[in-house]
């Protein structure tokens, strides 16, 4: 694509972000084909976070600058997954950065993306590049970038790789690290890592239960609108499931049969043919969740249970989809941007009810919440309200180590206080 630039823009501006961009998708396509695996995927996690930039547009600007310019360096020239980039290999992307090619400075600001009018649609602005130059006089000056700059780009590295280990696409931060350590290290760390902070984005019994709640009053009211909406949320809940788990996306559409019954021993499960890294696994299914399964089953006219290997969409539309792969099936499933949408409208409407009871701080922390927290809540409430034994848990969740599922076996710090009260020195003071 000789037309594009050296470096192509990902990302347009926030009203025209959702729409998606041809040539963009093209570009990603090619990548994931040929370079990096996992390259849509990161694209998407990114996307999601900048969405959640949208009510300030100079953060929004400045994130989506400095994610187009590290993409751009792990895709197309260190060729690497977000997921395999360490300390080490991020000090070569701040090296890039001090000296980037010539080729990608440009010396006056220009639009990312621009309206092509022969063909209607907004391409990438061929003028643009990932990094500005100075002119003095008129004369281009060698390309300088200050240490305050490079901590700038760490942190908003360092907020972005926060954010994918909240959505379990990784486990390290490298930008913190870098931060942490060495000619980076900020002045204090206690706002870059907190090991005491018990905050954890899943909900409360009490919140979770407004969450149940408020899906049940709705496929109750409106079930043709909503039946879908609490099958939706019992899934994710009861399987742990990642967002992009339950999606359809290129190469992939989820369908009834993955509920599987095994006929050794009938118990039934549901099977996740890709998830993170690629890995499959199969979820142990409880009662409640077969349940709901058959509920929404029997409000699609569908036979109680999946039979092997059926093909049925895991999530039925409403409505036929208006453009796209899917334009006109009337039975395709939904993609992440939906369902994100309709999971964060069933959470709004459950906080307005907590709200309403008198709930503020319950509702206030309910708005934080995401789709993913759904999954840290069905993994933190079996672990410690179920009793499930860790390992089992770890298999469902599809954690790479037992240490990462033991970090949601959580005591309040008011019990850990309590325990510790009365602990004696000498346990045996006083018997000689």
């Amino acid at each position: 694509m000789s037309d594009q630039p050296p470096a192509l823009p990902l990302f347009d501006a926030i009203r025209h972000l959702e729409d998606g961009n041809a040539v963009v998708n093209q570009h990603l396509a090619h990548v994931t084909i040929t370079r990096v695996s996992d390259a849509a995927l990161t694209y998407e996690h990114a996307v999601d976070w900048l969405l959640e930039q949208r009510h300030s547009e100079n953060n929004y600007k400045t994130y989506r600058s400095e994610l187009t310019t590290f993409l751009h360096w792990a895709f197309d020239v260190e060729e690497v997954s977000l997921s395999d980039i360490t300390r080490r290999v991020l000090m070569r992307y701040i090296d890039y950065c001090t000296e980037p090619p010539a080729a990608l400075i440009a010396y006056r600001n220009v639009a990312q993306f621009v309206l092509n009018k022969a063909i209607d649609e907004r391409v990438p602005n061929f003028q643009w590049r990932p990094f500005l130059g100075k002119k003095c006089d008129g004369i281009e000056q060698p390309y300088k970038i200050t240490e305050k700059a490079l901590k700038t780009k760490l942190a908003i590295l360092s907020a972005f790789f926060s954010y994918l280990i909240n959505e379990e696409y990784t486990e390290r931060n490298p930008a913190m690290m870098l931060m942490k350590n060495g000619r980076f290290k900020a002045g204090s760390q206690s706002s870059v890592m907190h090991e005491d902070d018990e905050q954890m984005r899943a909900f409360s019994e009490l919140q979770w239960s407004y969450v149940v709640a408020t899906a049940e009053q709705l496929a109750a009211t409106d079930p043709e609108e909503h039946e879908r909406t609490l099958f939706l949320i019992s899934l994710m809940y009861g399987c742990y499931l990642r967002i992009s788990e339950a999606a359809a996306r290129p190469g992939f559409s989820p369908v009834m049969g993955q509920f599987r019954r095994d006929s050794k021993t009938g118990v039934w499960g549901f099977y996740i043919p890709r998830s993170k890294g690629g890995k499959r696994r199969t979820v142990a299914v409880s009662k409640q969740l077969l349940q709901a399964l058959q509920r929404y089953r029997r409000f699609l006219g569908l036979a109680k249970l999946p039979a092997p290997n059926e093909d049925t969409p895991l999530l039925i539309r409403h409505r036929a989809a208006g453009r796209g792969r899917d334009s006109g099936l009337l039975n395709a499933n939904l993609g992440i941007r939906q369902l994100r949408e309709e999971i964060g409208s069933v959470i709004g409407r459950a906080a307005n009810a907590a709200e309403k009871d008198g709930l503020e701080q319950d509702a206030r922390e309910m708005r934080q919440m995401t789709p993913h927290s759904i999954r840290h809540t069905g993994i933190s409430h079996d672990i410690n309200l179920n009793s499930r034994p860790l390992s089992h848990v770890q298999a469902d969740a599809g954690h790479d180590s037992i240490d990462t599922t033991s970090q949601y076996l959580h005591t309040s710090r008011v019990e850990r206080h309590e325990s510790a009260a009365d602990k004696p020195m000498d346990h045996l003071a006083g018997s000689y």
